[in-house]
């Protein structure tokens, strides 16, 4: 090797072909967008211990509190014990367990729906269920508020997209007749969140419904934010508005109220037998550990005994919004748990999130790509647990904080 060829091998070895990498966090950084990652030391409670400091939390979607309730920790660890700490392989070899089975046995006669399919998670049951319901050929129209699974689900299929401004009902109205006038066979799938999850609006169903219905469209809603929240016992926001036999495919998570791990897809018997069959992350993904199928059991089993946990969440998120209001903040279009603080800028976000960390406060700051950057705002998120001291404590640290940084 001459000495030419030998500075050129050197050479590059030297340039780092992932330095784009490196960019990236430089822009964050000048942008203060830059975060990292906060570590949760304790269970998790309305209060717990992140980076060494004990805080109120605001950004748990432990709804229920039920990630930390008896009945759950005691069927998870009995599963452990019976069935071991894991399945063993995927649903279609080896890893459909009696627990799975019996899972979603329950959650279809919860969700008043012929059958359920369980996924990992509510992520990659959207992945797995859009691109099955929409073939080639079809459209789907959704709300341009839906959630990113929702959007990669989209982008797994060859279907057509219209994107509709968010619970723009008229917008709704015209793409779904504009596709059936011109195809009367063409199959089209509307797709929306129950509750959307930066803004804790909840979606307008009845009028979905009945704009679908007119042109023969599916309908499909994913209830994660609801699931849990709204209807009776929480079975969702079908319940809520009463829409039982009018929605075709529910997805729910039991991940956030249900306070363990996965999503579930709620509908007709043929549309779980065909997911078996072709839902990629069902083929490819091993099922859920005996512990997490045990204690979503048992949260079912909370949910249909305990509705006053419920009741004491709605009560919580009720005094906690008109606190902020009163307060001068923006909460939007907020009608649920959720409620975000607009600010609009990230880099302001994140300062307020900050901020209200020292003073005892978790409340996660949210900015662009999550949301556009003028929308970025501080997102609350209130549960059961909440005592009505905390609260006011957390009230207190959003109005000093919010006056410091002339917010409010």
């Amino acid at each position: 090797m001459t000495d030419t060829t030998a500075s050129t091998a050197i050479d590059a070895r030297a340039r780092n072909p992932l330095a784009f990498l490196d960019a990236s966090l430089d822009e964050l950084r000048a942008k203060g967008l830059y975060r990292r990652l906060r570590v949760v030391e304790s269970e998790q409670k309305s209060r717990c211990v992140i980076d060494g400091r004990e805080v109120i939390t605001l950004s748990s979607n432990n709804y229920l509190g039920l990630n930390t309730h008896p009945r759950l920790r005691t069927a998870a660890i009995d599963a452990v014990e019976r069935f071991g700490a894991g399945s063993g392989a995927v649903r279609t070899i080896a890893g459909t367990m009696t627990l799975h089975e019996e899972l979603e046995a329950r959650l279809a006669t919860f969700k008043h729906t012929e059958a359920v399919l369980t996924f990992q998670s509510g992520f990659t049951a959207n992945t797995g269920v859009i691109p099955i319901l929409a073939p080639e050929g079809a459209v789907i129209v959704s709300d341009a508020l839906n959630h990113a699974s929702i959007i990669d689900g989209i982008r797994l299929t060859k279907a057509e997209r219209r994107i509709f401004p968010h619970a723009d009902m008229d917008a709704l109205r015209t793409a779904l007749r504009e596709v059936r006038k011109a195809d009367a066979d063409r199959t089209i799938l509307v797709i929306t969140d129950g509750v959307f999850s930066m803004d804790g609006d909840i979606a307008r169903l009845p009028e979905i419904v009945e704009a679908a219905e007119e042109v023969e469209a599916i309908v499909y809603i994913d209830d994660a934010h609801a699931s849990g929240v709204l209807g009776r016992n929480g079975r969702g926001t079908v319940d809520h508005f009463n829409l039982h036999g009018r929605v075709h495919v529910q997805v729910g998570t039991l991940s956030k109220a249900i306070g363990v791990l996965g999503g579930y897809v709620a509908g007709p018997a043929s549309l779980r037998q065909v997911l078996e069959h072709q839902a990629r992350p069902f083929l490819f993904s091993t099922s859920h550990p005996p512990a997490v199928a045990a204690a979503c059991l048992a949260a079912i089993d909370v949910l249909e005994t305990e509705p006053e946990l419920i009741e004491r969440l709605w009560d919580n998120a009720r005094h906690f919004k008109a606190g902020l209001q009163r307060l001068g903040f923006d909460t939007g279009s907020s009608e649920t748990p959720i409620t975000p603080v607009m600010v609009g800028a990230g880099a302001l976000a994140h300062r307020l999130s900050d901020r209200l960390f020292e003073e005892g406060v978790f409340a996660m700051g949210i900015g662009f790509p999550t949301v556009p950057e003028e929308k970025s705002r501080v997102r609350t998120i209130v549960t059961a647990e909440h005592t009505r001291e905390e609260l006011d404590a957390c009230l207190d640290a959003f109005e000093r904080v919010g006056r410091e940084l002339a917010i409010v």
